[in-house]
């Protein structure tokens, strides 16, 4: 089975979810987000595959979420355009197959994609 992660090598839940899917034999599709980000249209679909609000997807304790958004009232695709423009921003590990796509919090969620 291929599984594309949408990874951050510098988070330790995006590299135990990593393990956890090297362990399981998996033919895994490596995206660091943060060298090669993604584009609006990709990020969009993540959204919608996991069928959550973007405002789900931001990592709220981030200093760049505390320092420009928090406290403003943004549309969705102006959350988008926050994650694409900080793509720290972006909740990890997400996880995507042909079974679904889930967020790797705890990272035992990706098995859920197997």
């Amino acid at each position: 089975m291929e599984i594309t992660i949408y990874h951050n090598p510098r988070c330790s839940k995006s590299r135990q979810a990593l393990s956890i899917l090297e362990g399981k034999g998996c033919n895994i599709n490596i995206i660091e987000y943060l060298k090669t980000p993604l584009t609006s249209a990709q990020l969009t679909q993540i959204i919608e595959d996991l069928n959550i609000k973007p405002i789900d997807l931001v990592r709220k304790n981030e200093s760049v979420w505390k320092e420009n958004y928090k406290g403003k009232e943004l549309s969705d695709s102006e959350l988008v355009s926050a994650m694409i423009n900080n793509p720290k921003l972006i909740e990890r590990p997400i996880a995507a197959s042909s079974k679904g796509t889930v967020i790797g919090r705890p990272p035992e969620n990706v098995l859920n994609v197997l």
